[in-house]
């Protein structure tokens, strides 16, 4: 039987399992990258593990998010982070090197290989024919210290492409926004999304990367995408033609689901507030005011795209009461378009440009003002994620944000009378790596700095055998970790320092929700409950360690996103299901719920009577946890169970 390019890439990694969807399986992992945001905690907890080494062939600490000084905190994060990827093994990547996802793309992503990072849009490498997924960063650390990977296996699905773009003004991102559209944020949860058909060789390998980026926003364990001619025309062209190897899928070979796709008939497309699913087609809004215009993120920040935009900027202005701000992804690429004279267009035409970093995409600066229209090339619209409330953020491709720009309005970039260069892909990229700082062989002079806002890692205690708490909150269908644990710019310093940011809790939907856990804590915890896809979004741990640290014991729901369960359950929370979704309606804030002999439930059946105790009536949750699951659980998280197995 023909086998499928996920099924060829977990097989040469396979460590443990049965490569059977649903079934548990062990994956040895090739290369760990982390982000500031989460790599603080990440390193952290890789330090508390007690090696000397990391234990992967690769690890890279990249600096991305928390770029703005105001005070000590971020520096002193930055310096944390350089000192321990020195002390450990790791590559360095210094602030204004650029976001991790484009970064790693140019310097270290490769084929047929298997990447972890701590960020949800680790599967921008999926674009280069490699499994990358999205872990929390505790996930990252035992990696680093030399364990398995493990997940379940997922459902593979083939997105098959026919036909060609519409080039220019139909681009990678209106693709992927056209199947987020079809699909819903939901659409990939258990899923892994293999690209195939003869649509993918009109696709460059940074167009794939976009495409593999958003992957994420379909809640898909990660996406990838053939090696072939293209991959290896930019392998060359960044200067790692070693790193290619050819990878398809073979003829028979099995999918769970084939979904088609028609490059040829998708148009310029737009997610309206607030969810990147709620896509319509550009001309369905032509006429809307824009206010705000960005252009970056790690999936729209290519040297490919940043041509695109500059060209149409050139001997044009952003229209009078648009606000228009640029990040390119790299150092790398902010070089490129330097040297071509390109930045000196962007900047002639009104441009704010702003560094190589994820910015405005994580609320870090680039807010819209109080209700204005913000359009962006990002990944994500939630509400408030912007850093403003109450504005109206949209997604739509490079190309079709700066002719909003310059027209002040949305308009279809076919009906536009504007015109974009066609491109054509370098030969040879520019290469610069001062930047990356290479790991040491010797490491025993080496000190790790830590700031004072820099704490130590937070532990729960075992799993009880009776859990009784009051519900503190009850909350709709697709929560995300920005619900849970905000971004921007007043938050996301406080990364390393759990009791201070566990201060904002779900601060954007119930301001009170921190001091009343806290409360709650002295009185046996804390119970939430939640909807469908519960957790979706970024793959930030902040969203269950500072839970944890509350004292929040379980949370119910009709179903989590993958990522989101999977912090859960490293910091020992247990996460439990509605067997009856009905049973979701009855309960209210305040309810006292009671699960007795969880042990016992958790080596049986995973299913448990809840009392709600308040109301006087029982109902059933289950767990879905494997063998290893539960153990952590048992634990009270991952970090207790590892340092139990070194023992």
């Amino acid at each position: 039987m023909g086998k499928n390019i996920v099924e060829k890439i977990f097989e040469a990694h396979c460590a443990y399992g049965e490569l059977k969807a649903g079934s548990p399986i062990g994956l040895k992992v090739d290369q760990v990258y982390t982000q500031d945001a989460t790599g603080t905690m990440a390193w952290l907890q890789f330090e508390a593990i007690g090696l000397d080494r990391v234990r992967v062939p690769l690890a890279v600490s990249y600096v991305d998010h928390n770029m703005m000084q105001s005070d000590f905190m971020n520096p002193d994060d930055h310096r944390f982070l350089q000192t321990v990827a020195a002390k450990y093994g790791a590559y360095f990547s210094r602030p204004g090197n650029g976001i991790c996802h484009q970064v790693h793309l140019e310097q270290f992503s490769a084929p047929g290989k298997i990447a972890l990072g701590t960020d949800s849009h680790t599967p921008t490498g999926g674009g280069i024919g490699m499994i990358a997924i999205g872990v929390g960063g505790l996930d990252a650390a035992t990696v680093m210290g030399g364990s398995a990977f493990e997940l379940t296996m997922p459902q593979v699905v083939k997105i098959n492409l026919k036909g060609k773009l519409q080039r220019p003004w139909v681009t990678a991102m209106d693709v992927i926004l056209e199947i987020l559209r079809r699909l819903t944020v939901k659409g990939g949860v258990g899923k892994i999304m293999e690209y195939g058909g003869p649509g993918v060789k009109d696709l460059s390998v940074p167009e794939r990367a976009t495409i593999t980026n958003m992957g994420a926003e379909l809640g898909a364990t990660t996406s990838v995408f053939p090696s072939d001619r293209r991959t290896k025309l930019y392998l060359e062209a960044v200067g790692r033609p070693e790193a290619f190897i050819e990878l398809e899928a073979d003829k028979g070979a099995k999918y769970a689901e084939v979904i088609t796709v028609d490059l040829g008939q998708v148009e310029p497309m737009i997610a309206q507030p607030h969810s990147p699913d709620s896509v319509v087609t550009v001309r369905s809004l032509a006429g809307t005011k824009v206010q705000q215009v960005c252009i970056g993120s790690c999936t729209n920040s290519s040297y490919q795209a940043m041509k695109a935009v500059a060209s149409v900027l050139k001997d044009n202005a952003v229209a009078e009461g648009v606000n228009l701000l640029i990040n390119p992804g790299s150092k790398q690429v902010y070089e490129m378009i330097s040297r071509e004279g390109l930045t000196a267009d962007m900047i002639a035409a009104g441009a704010r440009m702003l560094e190589a970093s994820c910015g405005p995409c994580i609320g870090m600066g680039g807010a819209p003002a109080s209700g204005q229209v913000s359009v962006r090339s990002y990944n994500r619209n939630f509400k408030g994620r912007s850093g403003t409330k109450d504005a109206q953020v949209f997604l739509a491709s490079p190309v079709s944000c700066v002719v909003f720009a310059v027209k002040g309005e949305m308009v279809d970039g076919r009906e536009a009378g504007l015109a974009v260069k066609p491109f054509k892909e370098p030969k040879k990229y520019l290469i610069n790596r001062s930047s990356l700082i290479p790991p040491k062989a010797d490491t025993s002079g080496i000190q790790v700095i830590k700031g004072p806002n820099i704490k130590e890692v937070s532990v729960k205690e075992p799993l009880r055998d009776r859990i009784e708490a009051e519900v503190l909150l009850k909350l709709g269908d697709n929560i995300t970790t920005d619900d849970i644990m905000p971004a921007g710019s007043k938050v996301l310093p406080f990364r390393s320092n759990i009791p201070a940011i566990s201060e904002f809790v779900f601060t954007n939907i119930d301001n009170t929700f921190s001091s009343r856990a806290q409360e709650a804590k002295t009185k046996g915890g804390g119970i939430i409950v939640g909807g469908e896809n519960y957790g979706q979004g970024s793959s930030r741990e902040h969203a269950a360690i500072a839970p944890m640290f509350l004292g929040i014991q379980a949370v119910l729901v009709r179903s989590f996103a993958r990522i989101h369960r999977s912090n859960l359950i490293n910091f020992g929370i247990l996460p439990l299901q509605f067997e009856k979704s009905e049973d979701y309606d009855r309960i209210e804030n305040g309810d006292v719920l009671s699960i007795s002999s969880v042990a016992a439930g958790l080596d049986s059946t995973q299913h448990y009577t809840v009392e709600n105790r308040t109301r006087g009536y029982m109902f059933t949750v289950v767990s879905t946890l494997n063998e290893r699951e539960r153990d952590v659980i048992k634990q009270g998280g991952l970090l207790a169970y590892t340092r139990a197995k070194a023992v």
